[in-house]
Order: structure tokens, then sequence, then C-alpha cells
């Protein structure tokens, strides 16, 4: 069964080059392993997806210019994370701020081809159905 993700759960990114944390924001007043619970809205580069260290993906506009100026050799740039849409698929049986729960199953789609994952919920004790 799938954990409820919470705030510093820890994230990866396929194209990242460090790990991340999540930060949720005690908006939605729901508290899971003493942590403000996330749900699929908590997708938000620089607010709640923190960078991943060096970004190492051509299709992130810094790291093409680095790379064009290195002659083809791949340079990578420091990340911002671009996640325009909300995780994918959401815990539907379990609503959070009227939106679906993240759990450690969900996945996150960066602009720059990355894909994000949860490594760590934050908590262990939590299940969501």
């Amino acid at each position: 069964m799938p954990l409820q993700v919470v705030n510093t759960a820890q994230l990866s990114c396929s194209m990242g080059m460090a790990p991340s944390s999540l930060v949720v924001l005690p908006v939605n007043r729901v508290m899971s392993g003493n942590q403000p619970a996330a749900n699929i809205m908590d997708h938000k580069p620089m607010v709640n997806i923190l960078p991943f260290g060096m970004c190492r993906s051509l299709a992130n506009p810094t790291v093409a210019s680095a790379t064009a100026a290195a002659m083809g050799t791949l340079t990578p740039m420091p990340c911002i994370p671009n996640t325009p849409a909300p995780w994918t698929p959401g815990a539907t049986t379990v609503l959070l701020g009227n939106m679906p729960s993240l759990d450690n199953t969900c996945k996150l789609t960066c602009m720059w081809a990355g894909m994000i994952s949860v490594t760590n919920p934050g908590q262990t004790t939590h299940i969501i159905p």
C-alpha cells in the first residue's frame, strides 16, 4: 500500500544530479506524521519542488547553450525545475483541499525531460488505501 507524502519528503529527478526535498505549506491543515500532508497540487517550482543540484538534460535551455559553447560536450548547469502540471496519478480515495492526496507512487514531469519521483515519503505510519 502506498504511503502518504509529507513535508520534507525526499525526491529524485532522472535528469538531476542530487536529491531534493518536497516543501509542503500547511494550507490544507492536514498533518501526517507530524508534518503537513501533500496533495497533487504541491508541484510549484522553487516553492514545493527545490532544485536537484545540476541538470544534465539537453531540453533545458541553459544546459543546451552551455553544451553548445563547449563544442558538444555535455555541460550540466544548475537545476531550476519546470513543473507546470500536477503530480500524477494521485490518490483519489483521500482528498486534501478537494484534491487527491500525494502518495509515494506518484510521478511529476519536468518540462526539461526529467521524471521526478518520491524516494522517501517523509513518514512511514500513514498508508493511503
